[in-house]
C-alpha cells in the first residue's frame, strides 16, 4: 500500500491542493500500530500529545515510524510554545496541529514558530528534519518552509467568528473543526448537536471564503457526507483507541453469540 502513496513529504502540497486525504489520531505510545496503519494505506497520522501520555522520546520514535511507513506524521502538541513546535519539527514531523486557537495573534505566532523565513524557528543542521544534513542549510530551510503544514484547531465558541481571520493568517495551511470540544461546551443542552453543526457550517464557510483547506473528523458514514458537503478534504477517521474498542467490542459480541 505504502508504495502507491505519494511521498510523505508531499502532504502539505496535497493538503493545499484539496486532495482527499485520510488519517487517524494515534494515542498509544508505540510504533507497531503506526507501521500497521502505513500498510493499510493511511496518508497521515496525528500523534496526539494533547490527550495521550506521549513524551518527547516516544514522539520522536513515532515520527520515525510514520516516515518509515510513508505516512506524514502530524503532531498535535499539548499547547502552543515555540519549544513544543521546534521539538516535533526537528524530529521530522511534517505538520503541527495546535488546540484552542482563538485569536489571530496566536495563529500568527504559531505560523512564525514553524517557519524559518520571516519566522522564529530555531536552526539546527543535523536532525531528522534535515535528513541528517544530507542537504545544505539553505535548502533545508527552504524545504521545511514549503513542506511543513500548520493546522490550528477551531474548538471554542468564541473562536467561531474569528475563524476567517485565523484562516487568512500567512502560514496557516488548514483549519480543523474541533466538534468534540464544541459539543462539550454545551454541556447537557439537548440541542447541542444542532448548534455544533451550525458552528461547523460557519467555520467551513469562513475557510472557503479564505480559500483555506478544511480538516474534520466524521463519526459515521452519514456524518462523512456532512463534512465532505462542508468542503472537508482532509478526513480524520477515529483513533487507535477507537479502532481497538470497536473491534474488540464487535469480536466479543460475535463470539459470545
Amino acid at each position: 500500500m505504502s508504495e502507491q502513496r505519494p511521498h510523505f513529504s508531499t502532504f502539505r502540497s496535497r493538503l493545499l491542493g484539496r486532495q482527499r486525504l485520510f488519517g487517524t489520531f494515534v494515542k498509544l505510545p508505540t510504533t507497531q500500530v503506526i507501521e500497521m496503519l502505513g500498510q493499510m494505506g493511511y496518508d497521515f497520522i496525528i500523534i496526539d500529545q494533547e490527550h495521550a501520555p506521549l513524551d518527547r522520546s516516544i514522539t520522536d520514535l513515532m515520527i520515525f515510524a510514520a516516515r518509515a511507513s510513508n505516512m506524514a506524521p502530524i503532531v498535535r502538541i499539548p499547547e502552543f510554545t515555540e519549544a513544543n513546535v521546534l521539538s516535533v519539527l526537528d524530529s521530522g514531523a511534517m505538520g503541527i496541529m495546535v488546540p484552542h486557537v482563538a485569536s489571530v495573534e496566536k495563529a500568527t505566532a504559531i505560523a512564525r514558530a514553524a517557519r524559518y523565513a520571516d519566522g522564529t524557528r530555531g536552526f539546527v543542521g543535523l536532525s531528522r528534519a534535515s535528513n541528517w544534513g544530507s542537504v545544505g542549510p539553505v535548502e533545508h530551510m527552504r524545504l521545511q518552509d514549503s513542506q511543513v503544514a500548520v493546522i490550528p484547531m477551531i474548538e471554542d465558541q468564541h473562536a467561531i467568528d474569528l475563524a476567517g481571520n485565523i484562516a487568512r493568517v500567512e502560514g496557516i495551511d488548514a483549519l480543523f473543526v474541533g466538534r468534540g470540544d464544541l459539543t462539550a461546551s454545551f454541556r447537557d443542552d439537548p440541542e447541542a448537536a444542532g448548534k455544533v453543526a451550525e458552528l461547523a457550517r460557519c467555520v467551513a464557510a469562513a475557510a472557503k471564503d479564505a480559500d483555506t483547506p478544511l480538516m474534520m473528523l466524521p463519526t459515521t458514514k452519514p456524518d462523512m457526507e456532512f463534512v465532505t458537503g462542508l468542503g472537508a478534504t482532509a478526513i480524520v477517521i477515529s483513533s487507535d483507541h477507537g479502532f481497538i474498542r470497536n473491534a474488540a467490542t464487535a469480536a466479543l459480541k460475535d463470539f459470545r453469540s
